[in-house]
């Protein structure tokens, strides 16, 4: 089973460069998108043997998720169940018989940190949910996290330190997560692999010089790490400020 997922920077934007080519290309079983920017009716994807589910932030032009599945869910939500966090399309989640899918956009600590508290009030409530879940069946969630965690999940770690995505409170709620039972997937095939990033900055000939961030991921729960495959980031495609996270999983 292959499950991709990517932060596209406004899907009508990524259409435009190449976003169906990749899409039809990499036959993916599930396939999820994050910061699609959109909001209903602004765009017509034709995905012929998809379902297709979608999250729009209230604010237009901002944020949002979709999930596009060959097989149809047993149910889908939306969010995870709190007002102040559900406002900006960041989470759907479809269940199967055998696991629960989660997309996450994680809001972005910002400049000079404006939104950090925020983001700390998030992780806790994101992974109270996770651990809901958890409890009837496995989990696997994906999306752009907005955090490195370790050194190696970035170009320059030291002059980033106190930088939104990689201070050391964001970087201790992702360890919390695997402390939880949560499995990196990356990292659990590629333990010290260094310099493979998902993300680059736009300015500074960033993705030229490959100064980039880890920051796209696949997390399950412990119970499926015998059904783990493969982790790939596909570094090689355009479209985006970052490029598409996949994950291969055998369930039989």
């Amino acid at each position: 089973m292959k499950l991709i997922s990517w932060n596209v920077n406004g899907l009508r934007a990524c259409v435009q460069k190449g976003f169906l080519d990749f899409f039809k290309e990499t036959d993916a079983d599930i396939f999820c998108i994050q910061e699609s920017k959109l909001q209903e009716g602004q765009i017509e994807l034709e995905l012929p043997g998809y379902f297709q589910y979608w999250n729009y932030a209230k604010k237009k032009g901002y944020s949002g998720t979709a999930v596009f599945s060959k097989q149809e869910p047993l149910s889908v939500s939306y969010g995870i169940g709190i007002e102040q966090h559900d406002q900006e399309g960041r989470v759907i989640t479809l269940e199967f018989e055998a696991f629960y899918l989660v997309t996450v956009y994680t809001p972005n600590s910002q400049s000079e940190l404006a939104r950090l508290d925020y983001r700390m009030q998030w992780e806790d409530d994101f992974l109270a949910y996770l651990k809901t879940l958890e409890k009837n069946k496995p989990v696997i969630f994906c999306g752009d996290l907005n955090v490195a965690h370790r050194e190696i999940d970035l170009k320059n770690p030291k002059t980033n330190r106190k930088n939104a995505g990689f201070t050391d409170e964001e970087r201790a709620k992702f360890t919390q997560l695997t402390e939880q039972g949560f499995v990196d997937t990356y990292r659990y095939f590629y333990p010290e692999t260094e310099g493979v990033y998902s993300w680059w900055s736009y300015r500074f000939k960033a993705r030229e010089k490959n100064a980039g961030w880890r920051i796209d991921y696949f997390c399950v729960s412990e119970a499926l790490k015998s059904c783990l495959v493969d982790a790939k980031i596909h570094t090689e495609v355009m479209g985006s400020d970052h490029c598409p996270v996949e994950l291969e999983l055998d369930l039989t």
